[in-house]
Parts: C-alpha cells; structure tokens; sequence
C-alpha cells in the first residue's frame, strides 16, 4: 500500500498562503464574465424585497384608516401618501378592498421579481462554478509529472469536486441572502425612522453588539474551516487509495487494517469538523438572544407607548396601526441581521475553498514552452541525448546520458530495477524536464518547440497500462479520434488483439469497465500497443510493451512491432532480454549511468552486467560471480528502502 505521511501538513499549504484577497481574485477573474447575469439578479432582488415589505405596510394602514378609522387613508402612510391620496375611493369598503388589491399585487409582482432574482443569481453561480472546475482541471493536467508523483488523486479530487462546489453554494444561496439582507435592512430601516425614529433607534440598539459578536466569529471560524478543507482532502485520498487497490486488501486479509487507517482520518475529519461546529453552534444561538432581546426592548416600549402615551423621554404619536407594522418591521429587520452570520459561514467556507482551489491553479509548472514556440518537424527522426544528467528533487537519477540514435533504428535500454531507463524515456516525452544537457530530435531542442507536436510525433506504449471507462474502440482511438473503424481493426490486428476483441460479449464496443478492469493484463496491453499503432508516430517508445502477456502472444505482439519499428525510430525497455536481441544499438543502465553499449551479440562476449542478465534469463544462475549476485542484493535492499 502507500506510503504517505497521512499526518502531513495540507499539500497545497505554501501555495495557498501566497493567494491574497481569493475572493477578490474569484470575482474579477470570474464573475466578471457574468455580470450581466448578477445585475439582473441584484435589481430583481431590490424590487423583490421592497414589495415583500408592501402587504405589512398595508395592514397598518389598513387598522388606522379602514377599521378603526381614526386618519385618513392617505395620511395612514408614513410616507408617500400624498401621491396615494388622489387614487383613493371614498367609503370604507371601497378602501378596504382597495388594500386588498394592492396587497394582492404585491405578492404577485413579487413572486415574479422572485423568479427572476434566482434565474440571475443561479445563471452567475452556475457558470462561474462550471469556468472554476474546467480551468482548475485544465491548469492541473498540464502541469510536469513531478506535480502528479508528488499529489494524492484524492486531494485533487476533494478540490475539482467538494471545492468548487462550495463556492457555487456562497455564489448563489450567499450572495442571495447578502443582497436580500441589504435590501432588508436599508429599506426596513428607512421605514422604521419614517414611522417613529426614536422607537426606530431603540429597535436599532442590538446591532453594533451584533456587529462585534459576528466579527469575533470570522476570526475564530476562518482558521477552523481552513482546516477542515484540508482534512477532507486526506479522507478522499486515503478512500481513493483503497478503492483503487481493494484487490490486494482483500488477497491480504488487511481489511481491519485498513477501517483502522479509514477511521483514523475520519477521525482527523470529525474532530476538525467538530471544532467549527461548535463555534456556529455557538454563534448562532448568541445572535437570536441579541435579536430577541432587541425585539422585546422594542414591544414593551411601543406597547406602553400605544397604551399609555410615550414614556420617559419620548414625544409625539404611536397609532396602533403603525405599532403593528413596527412590530412586524423589527422581526423582520433583526432576523435577517442574525442570518449574517450564516452568510459569513457561507462566505468564510468559500474563502477557504478559494484559496485551494488558486492555490492548485497556481502551481508552478516545470515544464512549460515560450508562447512562440515552433512545432517539431520530424525529417529524418534521428535522437541525440548531450550529455543529460536529472533528479528528483535533488536526488540525482541519471548522470551524463550519452547517445544518438540514427532515424529508422532501435535503441534498447536494459538494466536492473531502479537503473533510470523509463526516466530516459521520458525526459524524451518531456513528462520532466532536464537538469543538465539536452535532449534533441534531428538538431531541434525538445524544450524548444511545442509539446503537442513533440508527443503527437512519439508513440508512447508504457508498462503501466491504462484504460479509460469506456469502450474497446474509444479506447483504441483515444489520441486519434476521428480514425474509422477499419483502421482500428487493422491496429487490433497488428496487436495481436483483433481475435478476443471479437470474442467480447459487444465486439468492439464492449464496455471495458473503470480502467479496464473488465479485461485481463495482456489483453489491456494489447490495446495499449494497438493505440500507438493507430497513431502510426514517427518515434515510436516501448516501455515494457510485453510485460503482461505470455511469451506465446509476446512473441506474436514481437513480430507485429517489428514490423511497426522497420521504417522509424524505435526505443525499447524490456527486462525479457530476447526480445530486443535484435535492436541496433543496446544500452546497459546501472545507478543512472550508461556501463555498457553495444549490439547484443558485443555485449555477451564483453562478460559484463548485461551477460550477467541473459544468464539470469537463460537460468545459468550457478554460474553467475558472487560479485554480481552481491551488486544485486544490494539493489534490492535499497529498493525496498525506498530509494531508488
């Protein structure tokens, strides 16, 4: 099983402390493809919350002028009655069905500013949440292999998936209720000062004591939902690194092991989760009592001020009809101020999934091209290696590789576990970058031109076989998709896989299953070879192409790849020596560095490492020298150690 460090710190910690203002970034990098959208959502929602405030000022007016009759209707109106005055009909039911209407209306006018208030904001949320996810992803896969050696695909996938997820949540339901409490507040308010302004300020005395309560709620909440983000990453990885290796769970009889390592860091998650839970459990209940009491301070005020006149300090006038639309106000103007602070988790949540979400964007890439790179142009396909020397992170890999290779020839590299040949393979791919030296195809440095016209011209078939979720065919055109099905039959062919694909349940477009698993090792690796075939590259790379199929089929898939690697240039990796006995020039790695070169038959008569091989192959172990036997053991050892 893997061997992460599970307590390690969050993975994409120094890159998102470097991320200022995420939020900031979020909207004008994003948002601002949409504003259109938000606008229309703002406006409606203004319109929206001022007519959700209509019915309540109507039964106001409607218990001083209609039902107890003690002002005009016109005058019943804190504000705005002058205009109302000349549209007002004489007689009591004429003005009480009048109120109707009007309260009617409301709700309808509402409802429809409602619909389009959540088309706005929704259609905002919905593509700044689709161009995040789509740009992450994009960013991510083109970063250098080192990235993906370094990353748990569950970590990314908690981001391209929990995280941008999130942030769709505060971009709609947050900003909604943002701009519904401003709308709320401001417009309650106005109306509250114009009713009665000094009942107004004692309705308005929880809100600096609100205002402190939900600051020292961000401060505390932030750190805590930061945290919690990062656990969630090594849940997903930890269950995505189990999933994908259940088989070996299960032929090892490990499954308490490994509840035990799941359980560990759902615990991690729980306890992480737990903290900011009870920090909202806290605030949240803090701003009802804040609320409540403003609420009570408020009704016992008006209510001895409708009873018994204004009390202590007040002056003027309280109508009961206005008594009640004030009551009704306060509710509605306190309850939106305790919502704040969902907003801010809102808020505080998509900040702290923001700063990941950049924070993978942003990571640096080490292998990249000039904007203006040419295209390579492959002439003759002849390969030069100058001198090249590479590391992970330091550690020295391969040292002073040196060779060329003539177009239309075959090169092999052999050597024991961990010598580097896949690496020489792939610094030719430019999944890593060199550190010393250069690496050219006929006189064009590789770091020169483009990276697709690079991989388009090399045909890659690796010993670790991938199959995506989909059919045979899809699987077979992958990398050239609009090739017919001929020509996929006569890749199959060639591949030797043409007769068990036509002996699948569907043919060729049987569904392979997630990463092939319907099908066995050889027969994946056999579609793998038909893929490159398919492609028909100029520079073909074989790395252990054979290693899953049995020598029977190997020597069939053989004839087909020589036929294949006759007119272009061909490496090869193999560790069955008999299969690249015939390749023009055979380079034998050890500890990264190149000990021998030669043709095959040149190799054996030297007596050196790669004589030592064959004999291995051959079964002449006996007659294998300690000291080779000894090299060997130790290879293994550190092998096992880890570094290799």
């Amino acid at each position: 099983m893997s061997g992460v460090d599970w307590d390690e710190d969050d993975p994409f910690e120094e890159q998102r402390e470097e991320i200022e203002n995420p939020m900031k970034r979020l909207f004008l990098e994003y948002g601002s493809n949409y504003t259109g959208a938000a606008i229309v959502g703002v406006i409606a929602s203004f319109f929206a919350r001022i007519l959700d405030l209509l019915p309540a000022l109507m039964l106001g007016v409607a218990i001083d002028a209609v039902i107890r009759q003690d002002v005009p209707y016109a005058e019943a109106f804190p504000v705005g009655g002058g205009l109302v005055g000349p549209y007002v009909p004489d007689g009591q039911m004429a003005q009480f069905w009048l109120t109707i209407g009007i309260i009617a209306s409301a709700f309808l006018l509402s409802a429809g500013f409602h619909w389009t208030r959540n088309w706005g904001f929704n259609t905002f949320a919905q593509n700044v949440q689709h161009d995040v996810r789509t740009d992450t992803y994009d960013e991510m896969q083109r970063l250098d292999m080192g990235f993906f050696a370094d990353k748990q695909t569950g970590e990314m996938m908690s981001i391209l998936s929990n995280d941008v997820n999130r942030l769709e949540k505060f971009l709609n339901d947050g900003m909604n209720s943002l701009f519904r409490l401003l709308v709320m507040v401001v417009g309650i308010g106005g109306l509250l000062l114009a009713i009665n302004w000094q009942l107004a300020l004692v309705a308005l005395l929880p809100v600096p004591l609100i205002a402190v309560f939900t600051s020292l709620f961000i401060r505390t909440i932030q750190p805590k939902y930061a945290e919690v983000r990062s656990t969630v990453g090594k849940v997903n990885s930890r269950l995505e690194n189990n999933l994908g290796g259940i088989q070996v769970i299960k032929s090892s009889t490990t499954e308490s092991y490994e509840s035990d390592r799941v359980e560990d860091v759902s615990r991690e998650y729980f306890d992480a989760n737990w903290g900011a839970i009870r920090t909202r459990i806290k605030f949240f209940p803090g701003l009802r009592v804040l609320a409540g009491i403003g609420f009570v301070i408020t009704f016992m005020v008006g209510g001895l001020w409708v009873t018994q006149g204004p009390p202590g300090p007040f002056t003027g006038d309280l109508s009961t009809g206005m008594f009640v639309v004030f009551i009704l106000y306060t509710q509605r103007f306190i309850w939106p101020m305790a919502q704040f602070g969902q907003i801010i988790n809102m808020y505080q949540r998509a900040r702290a999934s923001s700063e990941r979400i950049f924070g993978l964007m942003d990571q640096p890439n080490r292998v990249g091209e000039e904007p203006d790179a040419p295209d390579l142009e492959v002439t003759e396909g002849r390969v030069e290696y100058d001198d090249v020397s590479f590391g992970y992170d330091a550690e020295p890999i391969l040292e002073d590789i040196d060779f060329s290779l003539e177009g239309g020839e075959t090169l092999a590299l052999v050597g024991p576990t961990g010598a580097g040949k896949s690496t020489v393979l792939k610094l030719l791919l430019r999944m890593y970058d060199v550190d010393e030296g250069e690496i050219r195809v006929d006189s064009q440095r590789v770091q020169d031109v483009t990276l697709r016209s690079l991989r388009e011209s090399l045909g890659y078939v690796s010993q670790d076989t991938f199959l995506f979720y989909g059919s045979v065919e899809e699987n077979i055109t992958y990398g050239t998709f609009d090739a017919d099905r001929e020509a996929v039959i006569e890749a199959a062919k060639m591949a030797e896989a043409h007769e068990f694909i036509t002996n699948l349940p569907e043919g060729y477009d049987t569904e392979v299953g997630e990463r092939g698993v319907k099908l066995s090792g050889g027969q994946r690796q056999r579609l793998s070879i038909a893929r490159a075939i398919l492609k028909d590259p100029d520079i073909l790379v074989l790395d252990e192409a054979t290693s899953d199929v049995d020598t029977e089929t190997e020597m069939l898939i053989q004839r087909s790849i020589d036929d294949l690697a006759e007119d272009r240039t061909t490496f090869a990796i193999a560790h069955r020596l008999s299969t690249i006995k015939d390749a023009d020039q055979v380079l034998v790695l050890e500890g990264g560095e190149i000990v021998e070169r030669g043709t095959h038959e040149e190799l054996l008569e030297n007596g050196g490492l790669y004589s030592h091989l064959w004999g291995v192959q051959a079964g002449e172990i006996d007659e294998l020298p300690q000291e080779f036997i000894e090299r060997a053991q130790r290879r293994q050892a550190r092998t096992e150690a880890g570094d290799d």
